[in-house]
């Protein structure tokens, strides 16, 4: 019995097994995504330069102003 597009495999349980597969892919990718942005967020969020560094230091009292404006002068000239 010719079935034409509608065979066997799409008229009985083929069909749940490429929901499934459909659901696997979007899932996926939406997971990758997700991941993805909130990593690029973090990452660049806590990435601290020489100079911020620096200013801290400074602010702390671990280095004093001469100190700090030689080493300004080295990093910046960079």
């Amino acid at each position: 019995m010719n079935h034409g597009y509608w065979n066997d495999w799409y008229a009985s349980w083929g069909w749940f097994l490429w929901i499934g597969i459909w659901f696997l892919m979007i899932s996926s990718f939406t997971h990758w995504g997700y991941s993805y942005r909130s990593n690029r967020l973090h990452s660049t969020r806590f990435e601290k330069g020489a100079l911020d560094i620096l200013n801290e230091r400074y602010a702390k009292g671990e280095i004093s102003r001469e100190e700090f404006a030689l080493m300004k002068v080295e990093i910046t000239a960079t």
